[in-house]
């Protein structure tokens, strides 16, 4: 029997570290993927080959404990942490041979590990015979990441692999996890994902530090606002106004980003509905100065990517995306603007003896697909 799975990357339109926050949330998936092709194997072992790695890895089923965090994650680390997630939730797996091609530039924030993590899961579920809703397989390779892994990440990332439309962004509620799709009008327009080629070094201690503050912020307002709160989603901009100043620093620049950006997640939708793409361009604008500012996860090298784009003609708006401290920057523009970002870009980027970053022009692609099984 042999089962082939495919999984997008994704780009975040809007709402960056708003997910952990049981926030909103609106990514799209692009047209970069991982595909899975697996094999199965009468012993209960994993045997995976990837094209962008060299060699073969091979492990056991039978004994999956979770990994030492103080480890550099491996590749076969993610193909470790979904079949523990399958063990911890009671599914057994066969063994299997994997054959691993991607599309989704590594460590550039467009949640190549996500990709990976849905596509194998799909692929070893298929193999096995398992009937699993999707949303319950995204939540599977979510704990993957949380749990085996070691990166406290939201589920948006596996959401977006999993459950994604063609033409269509998500705006995901990530306490109820409800979601609606919401059409993209792109006629006139295109998304050009631009990579800094930033190592993205500071992602994961950075990322956890962040979570850590805001976790500590809810700890702390229930005492000022004399209410409960369960997560920074909780606090209204009202109530901003009355506690940011008595949060010690930077707990409450951290508390003022993720109140402001859920409300552009949903201001985003709106404006993306009705069509108003100017108005979506405005926002991606607001959301980076609160990345850089008040969040800080930016980098040099993102801000020039959105300065020196937003500065051409036909450019729409622009804005960091992912976890930042390096990876990507998203811009929106008019099909002819392209080339002249291309250039304005490489140019500014040579200036500052940088490395000429790259360049990813993409739609809005499907979810998950699979074939030889099914779900």
């Amino acid at each position: 029997m042999k089962v082939r799975a495919t999984a997008p990357g994704r780009v975040n339109l809007i709402g960056e570290h708003t997910d952990y926050n049981e926030g909103f949330v609106l990514p799209a998936a692009i047209d970069y993927a991982v595909t899975v092709e697996a094999v199965a194997r009468k012993e209960r072992s994993v045997t995976a080959r990837s094209a962008n790695f060299p060699g073969s890895e091979t492990f056991s089923l039978e004994s999956l404990e979770r990994r030492d965090g103080s480890e550099k994650i491996r590749w076969v680390d993610y193909l470790k942490g979904v079949c523990w997630a399958f063990g911890e939730a009671g599914y057994r797996l066969r063994g299997a041979q994997l054959a691993i091609s991607s599309s989704v530039p590594v460590g550039s924030g467009l949640s190549s590990s996500a990709a990976l993590e849905v596509a194998v899961a799909a692929a070893l579920a298929g193999l096995s015979g398992l009937k699993l809703e999707r949303r319950e397989l995204a939540m599977l390779c979510w704990r993957a990441e949380n749990e085996y892994i070691g990166v406290r990440c939201g589920v948006m990332d596996q959401f977006a692999a999993a459950l994604s439309r063609a033409g269509h962004a998500m705006l995901l509620d990530c306490r109820s996890l409800e979601y609606e799709y919401i059409p993209l009008p792109l006629e006139r327009c295109r998304l050009l994902i631009v990579d800094s080629r930033v190592p993205r070094a500071l992602a994961v201690s950075e990322y956890n530090r962040r979570r850590e503050e805001c976790e500590a912020a809810v700890e702390q307002l229930p005492g000022l606002l004399e209410r409960p709160l369960r997560s920074l989603r909780d606090l209204s901009a009202k109530e901003l106004v009355w506690v940011e100043g008595q949060l010690p620093d930077p707990l409450g620049r951290r508390s003022r980003y993720i109140v402001e950006e859920n409300e552009r997640v949903k201001r985003a939708a709106a404006a993306l509905r009705s069509g108003r793409l100017e108005e979506y361009g405005r926002l991606m604008g607001l959301s980076h100065t609160g990345l850089r500012d008040l969040y800080e996860v930016s980098s040099p090298e993102l801000d020039e990517i959105v300065e020196a784009a937003t500065a051409v003609p036909g450019v729409l708006g622009a804005r960091m995306t992912g976890a930042g401290f390096g990876g990507c920057a998203i811009v929106l523009l008019e099909r002819e603007a392209e080339s002249q970002v291309r250039q304005r870009l490489g140019e500014a980027f040579a200036c500052r003896r940088w490395r000429e970053p790259s360049f990813y022009p993409t739609f809005a692609a499907a979810g998950l697909t699979l074939s030889g099984g099914g779900f």
